[in-house]
């Protein structure tokens, strides 16, 4: 029985990565992908160690609030960056952009406006402006601060008082695990890699199904010596080892051109993508087994391929979402699956936490491949 499975999924699995379809959305779409989102969410994660660059356009007479300000953009995880010109500044998302005779303009109170520009939107634009609000606020209470004292503001007397030790201080630690909403390539890369590898398993592993039935290669192979269990284990190993291969290049491309971090428990995340690989294999038969015709295979798989993309936490983040889509998640694959990885890699679990989704994966490829068992067609 396994002798005659393996000869027909090793064979079956060639003829899946021959065909240029399938070579398209295994190999290049999901890179085009990882970037694509990746880049409009942000590039990184909130609370990278990375610093953001922004563009500072302030003259020379601005005076010394202005390096009291890039002390403290910098503090807030800011990279200033000088254009000459407004074309190369323009180059940058986000710019600041200060008014001249800038400290003169304070200590005259004057009414001054600091211009803060960013392109995009969502919860990275959200946090720039928390941030470089908060930065502003931050000079402008030391200058009031030091009004109160009665000192002259000058640039020595708020460095002064920036080192002052605070009376009341606020003590950051971490009570649990890490809560931080996954963003950037952190939410991209793994969120594509589940969604591409449900809609390859679903349209390729569905189609090619439904073209041999029709072609009659499937009525051969029941008049052939091999059980009808062979054959079964044989369709599923095909589409296994194509899932593996895709999973394995999304992991290997992430790490390697977007620097994704697996997270240190790469052996579990390791079991829990087999098993969405298995249960992905498992879905595409059954799709091929029931669909009639090529283009209800490929419509039906590329319409709940995206469908539990979207429900399911591949194209944002699930926290974001509202409370019922969240509840919904946690009865779809891709929300399983979407769950353990960020629990793995973003928020710091062990791999006792992702042991009910690697049963409830293992349960439902079961279930599924029990009715393949006995309800696959040859014709």
């Amino acid at each position: 029985m396994f002798r005659d499975a393996f000869f027909l999924a090793r064979n079956d699995a060639w003829h899946l990565l021959r065909r240029r379809e399938t070579l398209m959305w295994t190999f290049v779409m999901p890179v085009v992908f990882f970037y694509f989102i990746g880049a409009i969410t942000g590039g990184g994660s909130i609370g990278s160690n990375t610093k953001d660059p922004i563009a500072l356009r302030a003259s020379s007479d601005a005076g010394f609030l202005l390096d009291q300000l890039v002390r403290r953009l910098e503090d807030r995880g800011y990279r200033l960056v000088r254009p000459q010109t407004e074309q190369e500044a323009a180059r940058y998302r986000r710019q600041l952009i200060v008014p001249d005779r800038f400290t003169e303009s304070v200590l005259a109170h004057h009414p001054v406006r600091i211009r803060f520009e960013r392109k995009g939107g969502g919860l990275g634009s959200d946090y720039d402006e928390i941030r470089v609000g908060r930065a502003v606020y931050t000079v402008l209470a030391d200058l009031v601060v030091a009004g109160e004292k009665n000192e002259t503001p000058t640039a020595e007397a708020l460095t002064r008082l920036a080192g002052m030790p605070r009376p009341l201080r606020v003590v950051v630690e971490r009570a649990g695990a890490i809560q931080r909403i996954p963003s950037g390539f952190e939410q991209a890369v793994p969120g594509t890699m589940v969604m591409f590898t449900l809609l390859v398993l679903f349209t390729t592993g569905g189609v090619l199904l439904v073209i041999e039935r029709n072609q009659g290669l499937l009525r051969r192979l029941a008049s052939s010596p091999m059980s009808r269990s062979s054959v079964v284990l044989g369709k599923w190993g095909a589409r296994m080892s194509l899932g593996v291969i895709q999973i394995a290049f999304a992991m290997l491309t992430g790490t390697l051109l977007f620097h994704i971090h697996w997270g240190p428990h790469l052996p579990a995340l390791l079991v829990v993508l087999f098993c969405y690989g298995a249960l992905g294999a498992t879905l595409g038969i059954l799709l091929g087994n029931f669909a009639r015709t090529e283009g209800q295979a490929i419509s039906f798989g590329v319409i709940a391929a995206n469908l539990l993309a979207a429900l399911g936490g591949c194209w944002w983040p699930i926290e974001v979402t509202p409370p019922w889509a969240q509840k919904l998640a946690v009865f779809l694959p891709t929300g399983w699956a979407m769950d353990a990885i960020h629990k793995l890699v973003s928020f710091g679990y062990g791999p006792a936490a992702v042991a009910p989704h690697i049963l409830v994966m293992v349960v439902t490829a079961s279930l599924a491949g029990l009715v393949v068992a006995r309800t696959f067609r040859f014709q």
